[in-house]
């Protein structure tokens, strides 16, 4: 029986890049040892780093004004390493705050500067995107905070806020799975486990002036001026999860790059929003112009049928659809690496399990 993981992370990976990873894990291209054995100052190493660099820079088609950085600690760590480099001018910043982590990342700023909440969608649930005005923002602010993909309950960014202060964003579970432009942000900041790599690094995308003038209390490992310096080696980065990384983009390389990414990711969801849709049984709450991608929440009519499904779908080898606690229900999960066959697989599955149970 084949199995579906549709685990929001961490998440599926893509087939080819683990079956690379599995025939060199004892002996990497002759060297006799394995990736996760190697030392990061090694020439194989520096090969595989600077390889993993040069292909974000190229498929995410990243300026030379930017800096590349493989930092630790996931995006939570990102949560006040922003403010502690970038509250350095008014002191000031404002958030939207559209999701469960929005929020804990407005949240963690709050004791390092004057940060507010400018617009929320928890009226709602955070089942839209808030719109925004030329009053939605104050003026004098370091720089202004989104969440491009809210994991949890299942929404996105379809465009973003024109202001004269950085605009820094979270792409932590939609990063790799559509084109966008870099110029627009002047950070961009991404945790590994969902389209990247297993958990490990935390992809930071920072324009050049923005680094070096962080605040006084910035701790050493978080302010981006190490890393800039230091190729992301100031001390020993996660070898294998950057080796995993430069696999998974090595794939989406050859499927096409991200625009190929891009058509594949709308068709997986598109089939399964309007399964969802037409039944009689399965909603999902999501305003239709803001539904994510890649996560998709969805439930039956009452709790009890919500953990029979769960229970019956992992019989059938689709796993890991149990819901966030601040939603519940299902959940799925369709990053880069979850094939279309595994999503019909679901459908197929709904529509058994909708007309044993209408």
């Amino acid at each position: 029986m084949t199995v579906y993981n549709f685990a929001a992370g961490p998440s599926t990976l893509p087939k080819q890049a683990l079956l690379i990873a599995q025939k060199e894990l004892l002996d990497y291209k002759g060297t006799g040892i394995s990736v996760m054995e190697m030392s990061h100052r090694s020439k194989p190493y520096q090969m595989i780093h600077d390889e993993c660099k040069a292909l974000f820079k190229e498929l995410l088609n990243i300026p030379d004004n930017y800096k590349l950085l493989f930092m630790t600690g996931g995006a939570t760590t990102q949560f006040e390493a922003i403010p502690l480099n970038l509250l350095n001018n008014s002191g000031k910043a404002d958030y939207m705050v559209t999701g469960n982590f929005a929020e804990k990342a407005f949240k963690f700023s709050k004791k390092y500067g004057d940060t507010v909440c400018a617009l929320s969608s928890k009226d709602k649930n955070f089942t839209y995107i808030p719109t925004w005005d030329n009053n939605s923002f104050r003026e004098d602010i370091d720089y202004l905070h989104v969440t491009s993909n809210n994991t949890i309950f299942g929404t996105k960014f379809n465009s973003y806020p024109k202001v004269a202060a950085p605009l820094v964003v979270d792409m932590s579970s939609n990063i790799l799975s559509e084109e966008f432009d870099v110029n627009q942000f002047g950070l961009i900041y991404a945790g590994a486990q969902k389209n990247i790599a297993p958990a490990g690094i935390t992809l930071v995308i920072v324009r050049e002036d923005l680094i070096g003038n962080p605040l006084p209390t910035c701790p050493v490992m978080f302010d981006y001026k190490t890393f800039a310096d230091n190729d992301s080696m100031s001390n020993t980065p996660p070898t294998f999860v950057i080796y995993m990384a430069l696999l998974t983009l090595k794939w989406i390389k050859s499927l096409g790059g991200i625009s190929a990414i891009n058509k594949m990711n709308i068709e997986k969801s598109s089939i399964l929003y309007d399964f969802i849709d037409n039944s009689k049984l399965f909603t999902n709450s999501v305003q239709p112009d803001y539904r994510s991608l890649m996560n998709v929440p969805f439930v039956t009519p009452s709790k009890e049928l919500d953990a029979e499904f769960l229970a019956q779908a992992t019989v059938n080898g689709l796993i890991t659809l149990k819901g966030h606690k601040l939603v519940g229900g299902m959940r799925a999960s369709i990053y880069n690496a979850m094939p279309i066959e595994g999503v019909k697989s679901l459908i197929n599955f709904m529509k058994k399990f909708e007309l044993a149970n209408s």
